[in-house]
């Protein structure tokens, strides 16, 4: 049998802050940004989720719970370096490592007992080792598949280890509340509730045909998932799908020039990652959230991969303008997404210069920008940012941006 180690970080943003700022620790924590403005919690400490507080709850709401909490804006930089040596040092274990997210990854150490011994003591030794060299602490489940792994290291929170025998995967997920199972969210749990179904035990014991009548082909998978199978292998680092910015207004708006200057702003980190990572996109997205939360995306397929910030801008105006005319209400938070990713590299046309000195340009903008930071250098359209949001340290200060990629 397999010994497969899902490695979770610990309520993992609000935990760099802590070990960046040792006062925070063992206090109510959020990170997502200020309550007197917008936003959401994206992580918020132990501490602070005895009062009731989770991601994804509206940050105004947060506070009415836990009034003494310590509201902070939260920095991906930050975190991508934290989570950039979580990989390392779990890579330093097998090749066969997943990242799963920013704080999360499976690692398969079947065969590997040789070299380190049972995985129960490989797994303290990846926690002794996050302690040491991060400061930070990740629960650890261990199986024979990746979602028994999953669902045990959610069991094991905070700074546990747990690991289910072989065999026993079953008789581990009975008794557990069907939301434990990957897969199975909001709008799915419902439709189970709706069914009788509370358990992962009563979910186990359901005909799969039935549930495949019930949500589909999702049915099939998850009463695999119930009985503690699952087939999936784990697989080395794979390339991103997607690279997005987003971020929720301090105050809803119609300001036509702002919403396209802060499209151009997020376009332009998203292109500016692009060519980072030496991809293009084929697919740009624009993401539009209205002052009722009314969320709507519009897509479009390039006929061209690209990395420029101009490229991707122009299609996300046209989209932008496209939703506005659709919908004309205030706008609470703009997105852009750009997907369908491919390696660096095309056929350049003799007759195509524009295209050539635009990319040359970006080049240069990207040099001057890694030195002296990115508001060092300005496009007209964003210049009417500077009336909105503060700067620190060469960045915007969003309101709530996205802590994730």
């Amino acid at each position: 049998m397999g010994k497969i180690l899902h490695v979770d970080l610990d309520a993992f943003f609000v935990s760099v802050e802590q070990v960046l700022n040792p006062a925070l620790r063992d206090r109510p924590v959020v990170v997502g940004g200020e309550p007197s403005l917008r936003g959401v919690v994206a992580s918020a400490s132990y501490e602070a989720r005895t009062y009731g507080l989770h991601a994804g709850m509206p940050l105004a709401q947060a506070q009415r719970l836990c009034p003494d909490a310590i509201f902070l804006k939260g920095s991906f930089p930050r975190y991508q370096e934290a989570s950039e040596r979580f990989m390392g040092i779990l890579s330093d274990f097998t090749p066969d490592l997943e990242p799963a997210g920013i704080d999360e990854a499976y690692l398969d150490l079947t065969g590997f007992e040789s070299l380190y011994g049972p995985a129960a003591e490989t797994a303290l030794r990846i926690k002794r080792r996050i302690k040491d060299e991060i400061g930070l602490t990740a629960s650890i489940g261990i199986s024979s598949s990746k979602v028994v792994a999953k669902v045990a290291s959610g069991v094991a929170k905070p700074d546990g280890l747990l690991e289910v025998a072989p065999g026993e995967e079953r008789l581990f997920l009975a008794p557990l509340p069907i939301a434990k199972l990957p897969c199975v969210g909001p709008k799915t749990e419902k439709v189970l509730r709706g069914m009788g179904v509370t358990t992962i035990g009563q979910l186990a014991s359901l005909p799969p045909s039935l549930l495949k009548a019930s949500i589909g082909l999702l049915g099939e998978v998850i009463h695999g998932y119930a009985n503690g199978v699952d087939e999936r292998k784990v697989e080395p680092t794979a390339a991103a799908k997607s690279i997005s910015r987003e971020t929720t207004f301090a105050q809803d708006t119609l300001d036509y020039p702002f919403l396209r200057g802060t499209l151009y702003y997020l376009s332009e980190r998203v292109g500016a990652e692009l060519r980072r990572d030496g991809k293009r996109a084929r697919c740009v997205t624009v993401k539009l959230r209205y002052a009722d939360f009314h969320t709507i995306t519009r897509r479009r397929t390039l006929r061209e991969a690209t990395n420029a910030d101009q490229a991707i801008f122009d299609v996300g105006l046209e989209r932008l303008e496209r939703l506005l005319g659709y919908r004309r209400q205030r706008v609470r938070l703009i997105g852009i997404v750009v997907s369908g990713l491919v390696n660096d590299g095309r056929q350049l046309s003799l007759l195509d210069s524009s295209t050539q000195g635009g990319e040359c340009l970006n080049r240069v903008i990207d040099s001057i920008r890694a030195k002296y930071g990115f508001t060092a250098i300005q496009r007209g359209r964003t210049l009417v940012l500077n009336n909105f949001f503060p700067r620190e340290k060469g960045e915007y200060l969003l309101p709530t941006p996205a802590l994730s990629r």
